[in-house]
Order: C-alpha cells, then sequence, then structure tokens
C-alpha cells in the first residue's frame, strides 16, 4: 500500500462518491488543517456525515479515524519540509510568480513525480510485465498527446536492444494492430486518467486477441488498469498551470526507464552490444569534427 495518505486520495478521487469526494479535495487542500479537526468537523465542512468520512478512510485502507488524522500529519509534515528544501512556500504555480519561483516550483513537482512514482511502484507486477516483455515476439504500445511521448520513448528504447516494438500513436492503426496481435505478443496502453478511448480500444482489442496487456496509468481503478492483466501506477500531480497531460510526463518516463533497465539487466551483454551498434550506426551520420556526439 502506498504510504503517502495524499497520493491514495488522487488516485482514488475519480471512483469516490460526491460526499466523499468532497471529503478528499477538502483534505488535500488542505491536509495539516484536516488532520487538526475531529470526524464530526470535518463532516460538517463538507457538508456531509460522519458516515461518509468512514467511509472514505477505509476506502484508503486505514481502520480508524485516528490513524488516518495521524498519516495527514505525517504527510502535511514531509510536504512542507520537501517545500522547504526547494525554496518554495506555496507549491502551486501563481500567474505573478517571477522565472525563478516557476522553475523552483517546477522542479519540485518534477522531483516529486519521479519519487512518489518509484515509491508507489509495483515491483512484483514490474518484473511480471519485464517477463513478458522479454519473451513477446511483438510489442505494441498505445497512447495519445502527451501520453504517446512516453510510448515513442519506451519503443525507441527497446528497439536499440532488438526488441520488436511498435508505438501507435494513429489510433485506427493501433487498433487493427492490436486486432491481429496473438497470445506471446504484449500490448501496453499509457493513459493518466485511464480513461483514454483510444487507448481504451485498442488495449481492450489487444486483450481479445490474446496478447499480455500492460495499464500505466495514475488511476489503478480506472477503466483501462481494469482491462489490463498487469498495471503499472505513476504519480503526478495536477496544479492550475498543469494538466494531467502535463504532470504525468516525467511520471511515465519514470516508468518507462525502470521498464527497460529491468529488461536490460535479464541479458546485460547482448544489451551492451546492441546498444554499441546502434550508437555506431547513429555516429555515421554525423559531420566529422562536428565535437557533437550522436543522440
Amino acid at each position: 500500500m502506498v504510504d503517502d495518505v495524499t497520493m491514495r486520495l488522487r488516485q482514488a478521487l475519480p471512483g469516490l462518491r460526491p460526499a466523499e469526494r468532497r471529503i478528499a479535495e477538502l483534505t488535500l487542500a488542505s491536509p495539516a488543517e484536516a488532520a487538526e479537526m475531529t470526524i464530526t468537523t470535518l463532516a460538517e465542512r463538507c457538508a456531509t456525515s460522519p458516515a461518509s468520512v468512514t467511509r472514505l478512510y477505509r476506502t484508503l485502507g486505514f481502520t480508524g479515524y485516528p490513524a488516518f488524522r495521524i498519516a495527514l500529519a505525517r504527510a502535511a509534515a514531509d510536504e512542507q519540509g520537501r517545500r522547504l528544501s526547494f525554496g518554495v512556500e506555496d507549491a502551486d504555480i501563481a500567474p505573478d510568480d517571477d522565472a525563478r519561483d516557476v522553475a523552483r516550483k517546477l522542479a519540485y513537482h518534477e522531483a516529486r513525480a519521479i519519487e512518489e512514482t518509484a515509491a508507489a511502484l509495483d515491483v512484483v507486477e514490474l518484473d511480471r510485465v519485464v517477463d513478458a516483455i522479454v519473451q513477446a515476439s511483438v510489442i505494441d504500445i498505445y497512447g495519445s498527446g502527451s501520453s504517446s511521448l512516453a510510448g515513442q520513448d519506451l519503443q525507441q528504447k527497446l528497439r536499440r536492444i532488438g526488441y520488436q516494438a511498435n508505438c501507435w500513436i494513429d489510433s485506427h492503426l493501433g487498433i487493427t494492430s492490436a486486432a491481429v496481435l496473438r497470445p506471446g505478443t504484449v500490448a501496453i496502453g499509457f493513459s493518466h486518467s485511464g480513461r483514454t478511448s483510444e487507448t481504451l480500444a485498442a488495449l481492450r482489442t489487444a486483450a481479445a486477441a490474446g496478447a499480455h496487456t500492460v495499464a500505466v496509468t495514475n488511476f489503478p481503478d480506472g477503466p483501462l488498469a481494469q482491462s489490463a492483466d498487469s498495471v503499472l501506477t505513476t504519480a503526478s500531480r495536477e496544479t492550475r498551470f498543469r494538466s494531467g497531460a502535463m504532470a504525468s510526463r516525467m511520471a511515465q518516463l519514470t516508468v518507462v526507464d525502470i521498464l527497460f533497465l529491468r529488461v536490460a539487466q535479464r541479458a546485460p551483454e547482448a544489451v551492451t552490444v546492441s546498444l554499441t551498434a546502434t550508437y555506431d550506426a547513429i555516429a555515421t551520420r554525423h559531420e566529422r569534427g562536428s565535437g557533437t556526439k550522436p543522440t
């Protein structure tokens, strides 16, 4: 279970009832303040009943309200300490922030996305996905918008070490490719929300064809996760000027890099040979004496 209660709250939001969602949103807005409230006070502030608060903390895995309050207080203290280390008081980016403030706040959010994603990642599920990739004859990857960037990054990394990986940006091409997959193949869908219709359609088509399906999403209870054999959860936070599409990018790329490194560890000598070969192939396309290295 994820240790940070605020992360659990963010991931649970889409599936909460309206009353529980109001409680979650107030708690996320000010964990320290919520931690000081009695269950009755919190319920009254959210125009609901203590029973709704009880349902919420039980949904998050807590057996009692005191444990929930302690977790909120701990999360608030941890958040404050991290903000101080980045030199920011308010983590949200405001219209009147100067360039230094924006840089510090953005660095804070990007670092948090990486740290929280790594901490929340189910390593048993991760290695199950790695097993499937290593044995796969074909790896199909789907994603729309910014999620397609993570998909393309995974494709090029796997291609460089000899895997037959395809990232489908065109949704129709992705679905048609998914339809002809077979057992022994892998299909990976990237979607921050877990509700992107094109990615959902492709992954469900791949599942029907017999592929091992993988969802990379911020919401483990969402439709994409429910349609997949394996789920790799990201952790990212939206702010005023950073939508889910922006906030998810670093978290998804963290999962991509971890996946690639675990695959590479299975055959380090062969991977080194492949990486050297691809590096050398690209190096021949650079002008001599330019002083630049191939990327």
